[in-house]
């Protein structure tokens, strides 16, 4: 069962990321800088993790948006979610971007209720 979670909708439109953690739900929206994309969006996530004193292990999941989106984008916000996945042992899920209408929490229990999260190899869609 998925409770504490850290969700991450970076598609390269409307790019945000969700935390439910001890029943409170937190969003970022995650503001677009030219260049370093890959290297923001880490730091962004870290820094959105420490100041909710998140602790992550094997309980918690991490939930990423699969697609359609940009390349680039899903590329950078899978390995994110990957390498915490190996370096913390927590859960990991991915959701197609059509299944989740709006990033609310509401929406992300839905998704989760209703088993629109896939735990198996994450295959990302990409537009062109």
């Amino acid at each position: 069962m998925i409770n504490d979670f850290l969700i991450i909708n970076f598609t390269g439109k409307n790019d945000l990321f969700g935390l439910r953690i001890n029943n409170n739900f937190f969003t970022h929206k995650f503001q677009i800088n030219s260049k370093n994309n890959n290297e923001t969006l880490v730091s962004n996530i870290s820094d959105f993790l420490s100041k909710h004193s998140v602790n992550i292990d094997k309980n918690f999941s991490i939930i990423v948006n699969n697609g359609p989106g940009s390349f680039s984008s899903l590329r950078v916000s899978l390995s994110v979610a990957k390498g915490i996945q190996i370096s913390k042992c927590a859960k990991l899920y991915g959701y197609k971007n059509s299944d989740l209408p709006k990033f609310d929490l509401k929406n992300i229990e839905f998704l989760i209720k209703n088993n629109l999260v896939e735990n198996k190899l994450i295959k990302p869609v990409y537009i062109s």
